[in-house]
């Protein structure tokens, strides 16, 4: 048991090496890593042409020795059918020499005067029911050398001028073969192919993504303070094109959102400056006072209860806000509007009669505390507007889930609908009626409304004549909207 593990230890032990060695030479830029992966695939893939080639080639070129040393054989065979050479056979420049050989004692009958006094090229036989030899002979005296070799072809003939004969014909490999002059010329090709293809590849992704390195040089030269500045678009209208235009879209937000975030900072710092100073004021009169009247005293600290409680109610906002803005996620849950909605209005009073209608199941996912704030939100706003009545409808319309909720005030302009969901906005209406409103409850709702896929939008109530806030929240999958309905 103790020696597999070993040996699996010492494995993982390679492995993790291998794995570091080749983290730490690996090709880290793009252009880089194309360059190599290319060459790399063109090296296998030409390497096995290039063998390919190099045996088509070798083979090519040798078969043309062989035909040669064949017709040679039998224009000598064909010769000594009816006569004798009286002195050498003739010699043929394309062939090293030929021999004729006794077939049973191997004694050289004739010969080309290059084969002049030497031994038989060879001693071998062809098969009984074949003619024809084919041999490769290494070693032997006219191969012009003892590591030389010789491609040697003979015809077996009967009843020659010479008897039983071997008629032998040698001719040496081509030199393309015998020299390795051929592996010399397709190894340097395959070698200044992939150089070649490698400076092209390497040359050719530089240039392709030099763009590429504009724009992020570019973009890393943009401060915070500079978001408005815009990258150039190059006019290829290919994916570098469209890597700028969202680079550009990006800068857009960027600004958009730094934009919003000193707009905010710029209002949260007034919100809470106006409290803050307020209490100051008061504090240093009372100090003023050498002898402090208890009733004053008491309104003076009335007075300060109610700063604080703005405050609170104010920062408690910057919070919510805060937490939308970062997104935080928020706990997830299958939430009954129709049974939200009447715990949190049907059994309280408020300033004006709040009244609430049920049609049908209204299912949806979300954060309970969220959408509850949402509901107090849009009701408080509606119950600082309303004169006599206000009204609380949930619905289901399709996919969605909707909660409308009416007043029968003086309704909102047309052209303030929008504003009033901007962050510390209020219209005189409303900072008339509650001066202590931090103009932040409308904005929250929205965004909550948002980011659960939602909408929030402001309208005139066809009900009750006044407001209406319509807050749209997609249902909760795999519900319906047919069972329950209340009026």
């Amino acid at each position: 048991m103790a020696g597999p593990k070993g040996d699996n230890g010492k494995m993982a032990g390679w492995g993790d090496g291998l794995a570091r060695a080749w983290n730490r030479i690996r090709p880290r830029s793009i252009r880089a890593r194309v360059t190599v992966g290319t060459i790399a695939g063109l090296a296998v893939i030409t390497g096995l042409a290039v063998f390919m080639v190099f045996l088509l080639l070798r083979g090519t070129f040798m078969d043309q020795a062989r035909d040669r040393a064949e017709v040679e054989a039998l224009n000598v065979a064909g010769e000594i059918m009816s006569e004798r050479y009286t002195d050498y056979i003739p010699d043929n420049g394309y062939i090293l020499g030929t021999q004729v050989v006794e077939r049973g004692t191997h004694e050289v009958l004739a010969s080309s005067q290059s084969l002049s006094g030497q031994r038989p090229l060879t001693e071998q036989q062809p098969a009984l029911a074949d003619t024809l030899l084919e041999e490769t002979v290494c070693g032997h005296e006219g191969g012009g050398g003892p590591d030389s070799c010789l491609l040697v072809v003979g015809y077996s003939l009967a009843d020659t001028a010479y008897g039983d004969v071997m008629v032998l014909t040698a001719v040496r490999p081509p030199l393309a073969v015998s020299s390795h002059a051929l592996e010399t010329v397709l190894v340097g090709m395959y070698l200044a192919l992939l150089s070649v293809t490698g400076f092209a590849v390497w040359y050719g992704v530089g240039r392709a993504l030099r763009p590429v390195e504009e724009i992020s040089a570019e973009f890393g030269a943009i401060s915070a303070s500079e978001l408005d500045r815009w990258l150039a678009v190059p006019r290829s209208q290919d994916e570098i094109a469209q890597l700028a235009r969202t680079a550009n879209s990006s800068l857009e937000r960027m600004e958009e959102a730094a934009l919003r975030q000193r707009r905010f900072v710029s209002d949260a710092s007034h919100e809470l400056r106006n409290p803050i100073a307020g209490m100051r004021t008061k504090l240093e009169l009372e100090l003023s006072e050498p002898h402090p009247n208890i009733r004053d005293r008491e309104r003076l600290l009335k007075s300060l209860l109610s700063d604080a409680e703005r405050l609170e109610n104010i920062v408690s906002d910057l919070l919510e806000l805060a937490r939308l803005d970062s997104d935080v996620a928020e706990e997830r849950e299958p939430v009954d509007m129709c049974a939200l909605v009447e715990e949190e209005f049907a059994d309280r009073r408020y300033r004006v009669p709040t009244h609430t209608r049920i049609r049908g199941e209204a299912w949806v996912t979300g954060s309970r505390v969220r959408l509850a704030r949402v509901l107090t939100n849009l009701v408080a706003n509606a119950e600082r507007h309303a004169r006599s009545r206000v009204e609380v409808v949930v619905e289901r319309k399709g996919e969605d889930v909707v909660i409308t909720v009416h007043d029968d005030g003086a309704g909102i302009p047309e052209s303030e609908r929008e504003r009033i969901f901007e962050r510390f906005a209020r219209l005189e209406e409303s900072m008339e009626r509650d001066p202590e409103g931090s103009g932040l409850g409308l904005a929250i709702s929205r965004e909550i409304a948002q980011a659960k896929g939602g909408t929030l939008v402001a309208g005139h109530s066809d009900l009750l004549g006044g407001a209406a806030f319509i807050l749209t929240i997609p249902a909760a999958p795999g519900t319906t909207g047919s069972h329950r309905r209340r009026e």
